[in-house]
């Protein structure tokens, strides 16, 4: 998948796999590709200063643990942060529905210039 097509999305993506249970940074990133079916492949330096970014505005919180014998980040999703990725979803929704509905092939055969025309 193309890297530009993720612009201005990571947040909900990451809000999203955080939503069921806490996890370190490299199981949010395995989470991304599972969830995907492969196509999300993201960098780490993508995914970790995202997450610090989410976390200093309050829709992260974060604590160490020991998760196989290392000591990892685990990061989790606050009250703030379930309200914003709602948000997310809501405004998802409403960009897929709008763009959907001007790329259908049925959307092109009655364009507004074309219905003047006629």
């Amino acid at each position: 998948m193309n890297p530009d097509a993720l612009r201005g999305h990571m947040d909900a993506l990451l809000l999203s796999v955080l939503e069921r249970e806490p996890l370190h940074g490299y199981a949010i990133i395995e989470a991304l590709l599972e969830r995907s079916g492969g196509a999300l492949n993201v960098p780490t330096g993508t995914v970790y200063p995202a997450l610090r970014r989410l976390e200093r505005i309050g829709y992260l919180s974060s604590e160490w643990a020991t998760v196989g014998g290392r000591k990892r980040r685990t990061y989790r999703l606050t009250d703030s942060g379930r309200k914003r990725l709602e948000g997310e979803r809501s405004a998802w929704h409403e960009f897929a529905t709008v763009i959907g509905g001007v790329l259908r092939p049925e959307a092109a055969e009655v364009s507004p210039v074309r219905a003047a025309d006629g």
